[in-house]
């Protein structure tokens, strides 16, 4: 039998907010003031290195996903199209990819895909099963921190 291919893995989660994709992009992409509120609890260590709004920006945390498992991660943020926030960690293959889209009047979509390179063999099964979940638990967190701090906002304004 051949050894086992290291293996992409996905974890994905999307949220409807109630505020103007404009608003919801432009939160996530200010990680001076806004992503540092929205963050849950597994992130710590959070430093901007460089930049702080959007394209150019270079961010440091500490990210753990697990008891044991402990991600130490330098982002490159990028914005390839509107709309897109791409978040390439320097210490490993970890790409974060942001998607805000418009759903109907006032609203919007926000998408987030995070693809990595997993183990081979018996961790990477279990890292391709659990990990996604784990994942997409802690960007539920973040999404739904960032729909109260964007759809506050949408109504002040």
């Amino acid at each position: 039998m051949l050894e086992e291919a290291m293996a992409q893995v996905e974890a994905t989660t999307e949220r409807i907010i109630a505020a103007d994709p404009e608003t919801v992009f432009d939160a996530l992409a200010d990680y001076q003031e806004i992503r540092p509120k929205v963050l849950p609890a597994h992130f710590s260590e959070y430093e901007v290195r460089e930049g702080g709004d959007g394209e150019g920006t270079l961010v440091h945390w500490k990210l753990q996903a697990t008891k044991k498992r402990v991600r130490d991660c330098l982002l490159e943020v990028t914005e390839p199209t509107d709309g897109q926030l791409v978040e390439k960690d320097r210490n490993s293959s970890m790409v974060t990819t942001w998607v805000v889209t418009p759903a109907g009047e006032g609203r919007s979509k926000a998408v987030v895909t995070t693809v990595w390179d997993g183990a081979g063999g018996i961790g990477g099964f279990f890292e391709r099963t659990f990990a996604p979940k784990g994942l997409a638990r802690i960007y539920d967190e973040l999404l739904e921190k960032l729909a109260a701090e964007t759809e506050k906002a949408s109504e002040t304004s």
